[in-house]
């Protein structure tokens, strides 16, 4: 129960921010001409409960604005808020979650379609170049140099350099830039690198063309790489470490 309490103070303090952003958008020419600058009221604080309060709400309020969430009924979030303190809530926690991690996916979704669209649009067209191989998964990859030794498996830990793009070419991330190689747990890394490290023999270097779905799918990353982004990594694999 403590936590639904949580989730709708959170979507309380959203709706209250998006209804005052809103508002405050609205064209109303004045009457006449003026001066004046309107001021916000300025809260008043009663003890350290209420600035701690609000402090909350401020933050909950522009983390879920980043997110780019406003359209919350406020009406009905402080229905909620009353049926709870009354231990009548219309909702179990479990349903609770469920509304709101379907809600939150669906906006991470309409977030990426134009990322992922142009990935999707740069894999089609990439598939078509000679040296480029597409797995049922939907990873590509080319061949730029052939190992011999063996290969590693989806448990080992791997001695690689890589650099990373998108695919309009920006570097997000590069061991080469850096002159030192890598050493990574597959285990720990994104799907398209783990299907795609296993099939590369040690001494190989192969180019990674991984779509959204194995990359970070409706997530950024960092402050480069955005949700439904497809990503580019030259890879060059050294060793398979000893653990």
């Amino acid at each position: 129960m403590q936590k639904i309490l949580i989730v709708l103070l959170m979507t309380v303090c959203v709706g209250s921010y998006a209804q005052t952003k809103s508002t405050s958008q609205k064209a109303v020419p004045p009457k006449k001409p003026t001066t004046t600058t309107k001021t916000a009221t300025p809260v008043q604080f009663k003890n350290q409960s209420d600035s701690f309060s609000y402090a909350i709400g401020v933050s909950i309020a522009n983390f879920y604005r980043e997110q780019g969430i406003t359209n919350v009924n406020s009406t009905m979030v402080t229905k909620a808020l009353n049926d709870c303190k009354a231990g009548k809530p219309a909702l179990d926690e479990g349903q609770v979650n469920n509304i709101i991690m379907s809600y939150m996916q669906q906006k991470r979704s309409e977030k990426s379609a134009g990322a992922r669209a142009a990935g999707e649009a740069f894999l089609a067209a990439n598939k078509t170049k000679p040296g480029v191989i597409t797995t049922a998964s939907g990873l590509q990859y080319m061949i730029i140099k052939e190992g011999t030794g063996p290969k590693p498996t989806a448990t080992d830990r791997v001695k690689v350099h890589y650099h990373g793009t998108l695919i309009d070419g920006t570097v997000f991330d590069s061991s080469v830039d850096r002159g030192e190689p890598a050493v990574l747990n597959l285990a720990e890394v994104i799907p398209g690198w783990i299907e795609g490290i296993q099939l590369m023999s040690i001494g190989s270097k192969w180019r990674l063309f991984i779509p959204a779905s194995l990359a970070w799918g409706d997530n950024d990353a960092g402050p480069v790489i955005k949700a439904g982004s497809a990503v580019i990594f030259d890879v060059e694999l050294f060793e398979i470490v000893a653990k």
